[in-house]
């Protein structure tokens, strides 16, 4: 039987999963920017909104960066969540800011399908992350993740725009948010360009810390 597809990001109390875009080489290029200013202002802002995650011991553990890390409601989501997934899908421009910022272990460890119009051989990562490259949509991505990953999900990684391609393909079985108490203003919104009319969402679960509130829905088609 297959999984489920899904996704789960972090997103800002007005509605941004992202700050305002800037150069992925300026942020993490070897010739990055840290002094300009909008590299400055998008590097505090995603830690703002990431803050929830970067104490727990599952984040530390994945991206090695040493032992030790708090433990709770925020750490046991991020596990369960990592454990699901049997394939990742994402966009060309998430993993080229990737490339340029993942350790050399990348932090996915399953199969990742990339939709790119750019023609590359699979890249093998240790700790059994390899990016498949698809030239011929979104579809033919999924289609591709759900052969890799068997009987467990498939999660859409991002960006927004992919993300909102499968929403709109009606492709998407159940999201999940973190929303974080923070506001951006301006920026990459999460849901800008679905065709709202199309989607019926239905509450299944509430968890709420003491930093965050993770909302996860099922998705429908009206």
């Amino acid at each position: 039987m297959a999984g489920k597809v899904f996704f789960s990001v972090t997103m800002s109390l007005d509605g941004f999963m992202a700050p305002d875009a800037v150069p992925v080489e300026d942020l993490f290029g070897p010739e990055q920017k840290p002094d300009d200013p909008r590299v400055r202002r998008w590097m505090a802002q995603w830690t703002e909104l990431h803050q929830a995650a970067f104490p727990q011991r599952f984040f530390r553990e994945n991206l090695k960066l040493g032992a030790g890390g708090e433990e709770g409601l925020e750490n046991d989501i991020a596990r369960e969540t990592h454990e699901r997934i049997g394939a990742n899908v994402m966009g060309k421009r998430m993993f080229d800011a990737g490339e340029l910022s993942w350790p050399e272990e990348a932090p996915f460890h399953t199969p990742v399908f990339v939709v790119t119009h750019t023609k590359r051989d699979p890249w093998e990562r240790p700790g059994g992350t390899t990016f498949h490259f698809v030239n011929d949509g979104v579809e033919s991505a999924l289609l591709q993740a759900r052969e890799a990953a068997g009987d467990r999900d498939v999660r859409i990684a991002g960006g927004a725009e992919t993300i909102q391609q499968y929403l709109d393909s009606g492709l998407i079985d159940e999201f999940s948010i973190t929303l974080s108490p923070v506001l951006f203003g301006t920026g990459i919104r999460l849901f800008d360009r679905v065709d709202a009319e199309r989607l019926a969402l239905d509450p299944v679960r509430t968890d709420a810390s003491s930093r965050v509130t993770h909302l996860t829905y099922t998705v429908g088609k009206r």
